[in-house]
């Protein structure tokens, strides 16, 4: 459905610090920075990408925007968690772990990147 995914950031060198440590706990490259100073993980399905905003304006969060990112187990979910705390992220919602409503169950783990982006992964438990 998505082409790509675009976040702002203030910071890219900080931002991609973050990203590249998350985003290598669930196995992709660091990301690349291109001439224009932005900062781009490419995928098979898909382009992730950060941004200092053209406007000139401050970067800031969506409220009620949440991006995620789907994971293989709970493992690889506590890992990507760890990484974005150790590396300029800041902890958000409950901890990480399992959510359940309905007939749904759901892992959960949820965090702040350092332009204040809310991002998570998750992964449907049987």
């Amino acid at each position: 459905m998505f082409s790509h995914v675009m976040l702002g950031a203030n910071d890219i060198q900080e931002s991609k610090k973050f990203y590249d440590a998350i985003l290598g706990t669930l196995g992709y490259e660091e990301g690349t920075i291109d001439p224009k100073g932005r900062c781009f993980y490419f995928t098979k399905t898909g382009v992730f990408g950060l941004s200092v905003p053209i406007n000139g304006e401050p970067a800031c969060h969506g409220n009620g925007s949440t991006l995620g990112f789907a994971i293989e187990n709970e493992e690889q979910g506590l890992a990507w968690h760890q990484a974005g705390l150790a590396n300029g992220g800041t902890a958000c919602e409950d901890p990480p772990g399992v959510r359940e409503g309905g007939d749904l169950k759901l892992y959960l783990a949820y965090l702040r990147d350092p332009a204040g982006n809310k991002i998570c992964v998750m992964k449907k438990v049987d």
